[in-house]
């Protein structure tokens, strides 16, 4: 099951008016929805939330939602920040049953920068997509996708087909989409202007 359990409850009022009184009375409003039902309108104990927030396992993963002796499977889908705070403000969890296949998006990382003959030769890295669209089972969600970048050099195309997905887990997209680039930098090209104008 999952590793983060939030604890809430019902919010009597909806709108504008009551999440700003969940707030001042120390909670996180939310809203409940999905699974063929209806929305809920839900709070969270902001100490809680937060605590939840910053295991880094919140926000696209699978989440235990606790309401009295109830608890079920969610997805949060949707988390609102304070833009001067950055303070949660409100979020939306989404009802999944665990072995539901999802589409989720989940973060692009990459490793090895200092021994990809690319980076060293003055490359830089192009990154065009920062996240990716998977199709997966609810309770087999993928925290990252790493790329390798120790074999890539300058001129390379890094696409989707290079990463090694888990059994069960695909591209919402169907085609073999572009993930990164390692271009030469605008230092190096900068340089190699300035060293052929002093050539001449």
């Amino acid at each position: 099951m999952a590793e983060i359990v939030l604890n809430v409850e019902v919010r009597e009022r909806a709108g504008t008016g009551g999440a700003r009184a969940s707030r001042n009375a120390g909670n996180v409003p939310g809203v409940l929805y999905g699974g063929g039902k209806a929305p809920v309108m839900i709070e969270v104990r902001s100490n809680e939330f937060r605590k939840a927030l910053y295991t880094g396992k919140l926000s696209g993963h699978l989440v235990t939602l606790k309401h009295g002796a109830e608890s079920q499977p969610v997805i949060a889908k949707d988390i609102q920040f304070h833009p001067v705070t950055d303070e949660p403000i409100h979020f939306d969890l989404y009802r999944v049953d665990e072995k539901q296949t999802i589409k989720i998006e989940v973060p692009v990382h990459f490793k090895n920068h200092e021994t990809s003959p690319g980076m060293k030769a003055g490359g830089s890295l192009e990154i065009v997509r920062h996240t990716v669209e998977l199709s997966c089972p609810a309770n087999a969600i993928p925290e990252e996708l790493i790329i390798d970048l120790s074999t890539h050099n300058i001129g390379d195309t890094i696409r989707m087909s290079e990463i090694q997905l888990p059994k069960g887990v695909k591209p919402s997209m169907d085609r073999d989409f572009v993930i990164a680039n390692i271009k030469v930098s605008s230092a190096a090209m900068s340089e190699a202007a300035e060293e052929a104008a002093t050539e001449e």
